[in-house]
């Protein structure tokens, strides 16, 4: 495939996942990275992706919006209070924004849940790290069985977790629990974000609770296992550690994810799961928009 036919791409925000996201981009056969905008010309994350030889600029989202050619599709990975201003300027170009901030605004997307339904939107929501190792499991169990109550406890070492989660974090549980209702059909869930100070850093998990009817052994981990096996399509961190049932009504499920490397450490999975879930639905977009030119990402 020839370079100019990927989609271009500008990434908005150099703190931890953007700079993650920028490396995943460039290692992309179905995106092109054109900038990596920050805000503040001295911040570590733009000077480490100036060292990388990323192209980078200090201008943020108007240097994105006054390119002479808009953008395909430009990842947001600042903050949630930010994203409906960076939606409107963006929205006349007609640039694809793929949200990884818990905005709630645009169409959520878990790509083994509903991540071949983008099409005809311009804003979709990357929910929450909890939610992209969460949402699917609980999606093949709720499709199986009547789940009555869902309990979604992720934890994530602070080293991992960047200003942008901490200032969202009201953002990031009601996000999660949105995603968790809408894709599973259960309406009573509950959603929690540990930061672990644990030194050495504790590896991303998620523990996830269910209460429901005829929930066996044999049924629950096979669906467990095609879920999981679903999501190192992209996500080959991504791990089941426990699957316990009790009593038919009862399972615990616990998840870990490692980092596949790039530009953050092993344990910071929280920060892996989600850009590697951003990075599948633009390259989804690219099968879409160019199928003949791109045939080699939907496999």
């Amino acid at each position: 495939m020839k370079p100019e036919r990927r989609l271009s791409v500008g990434v908005l925000g150099a703190g931890l996942i953007g700079v993650d996201l920028a490396v995943k981009v460039e290692r992309s056969a179905a995106l092109a990275l054109h900038l990596v905008a920050g805000r503040t010309a001295e911040s570590p994350g733009l000077k480490r992706a100036a060292r990388l030889g990323l192209p980078v600029t200090s201008r943020g989202l108007p240097a994105l919006a006054d390119l002479d050619e808009p953008l395909d599709v430009v990842f947001d990975a600042t903050d949630a209070g930010s994203h409906a201003e960076h939606a409107e300027a963006l929205a006349p170009l007609g640039t694809l924004l793929v949200d990884l901030t818990p905005s709630r605004i645009g169409r959520m997307v878990v790509p083994t849940v509903n991540g071949a339904d983008v099409t005809g939107h311009r804003d979709l929501n990357m929910v929450s790290c909890g939610g992209q190792a969460s949402v699917p499991i609980v999606r093949a169990l709720a499709r199986a069985h009547h789940i009555d109550y869902v309990e979604v406890v992720a934890t994530a070492a602070t080293l991992s977790v960047g200003r942008g989660t901490r200032l969202n974090l009201d953002e990031y549980v009601e996000t999660t629990q949105d995603a968790l209702r809408e894709f599973t059909g259960v309406g009573d869930v509950k959603a929690i974000l540990n930061i672990s100070p644990a030194r050495p850093p504790a590896t991303f998990r998620v523990a996830i609770s269910l209460i429901g009817e005829g929930l066996t052994s044999d049924s629950v981990r096979a669906l467990v296992a095609e879920a999981a096996a679903d999501v190192r399509a992209f996500a080959t961190g991504y791990t089941v550690t426990s699957c316990v049932v009790e009593d038919d009504s009862r399972a615990f499920i616990a998840v870990e994810v490692t980092s596949t490397g790039d530009q953050i450490p092993a344990y910071a999975g929280n920060l892996d799961i989600i850009n590697s879930a951003a990075i599948r639905v633009a390259e989804r977009c690219a099968v879409q928009r160019r199928p003949t030119e791109v045939m080699e990402v939907a496999s």
